[in-house]
């Protein structure tokens, strides 16, 4: 693919939009993992089924990681599209994290599972290697 512009030895490619796409998958699971959390403080006593029996179990405290946890992600994101550093760091390791926690999950959410997997890959894809040229955007 041809250069859209130059500045200094850096092109700016239109893969960009890959990293675009990272950043916004990232706002949107931060958003969705804030959502949960949201939900689980307000829902405690929420009810986990397992393949025998059912779990109950206090989500409080978890209820503040996933917020937390969505909260950085997000702000990865906008960081990612500012084409900052430490937005590329952390929308890496969040990526990763969740490609590896749905890895585990392929026996209970085969599809799911699989296309989460996909879309992290794409995002860790789109960071390492086009992830540099979103600073020369701004």
């Amino acid at each position: 693919m041809a250069p859209q512009t130059q500045t200094g030895n850096e092109e700016t490619t239109g893969w960009t939009g890959w990293v675009a796409f990272a950043a916004i998958m990232l706002m949107i699971g931060g958003f969705l993992q804030m959502f949960a959390g949201i939900i689980a403080l307000f829902n405690d006593n929420w009810v986990v089924w397992g393949s025998e029996a059912a779990l109950f179990v206090d989500l409080t405290g978890w209820a503040w990681v996933h917020m937390l946890w969505g909260l950085l992600v997000i702000l990865a994101g906008v960081l990612l599209l500012r084409g900052n550093m430490v937005g590329r760091l952390v929308g890496v390791i969040a990526a990763m994290v969740s490609l590896i926690i749905n890895f585990i999950f392929i026996p209970v959410y085969p599809f799911w599972a699989i296309v989460i997997i996909v879309i992290d890959a794409l995002i860790i894809w789109a960071i390492v290697v086009h992830g540099r040229e979103m600073k020369s955007l701004r």
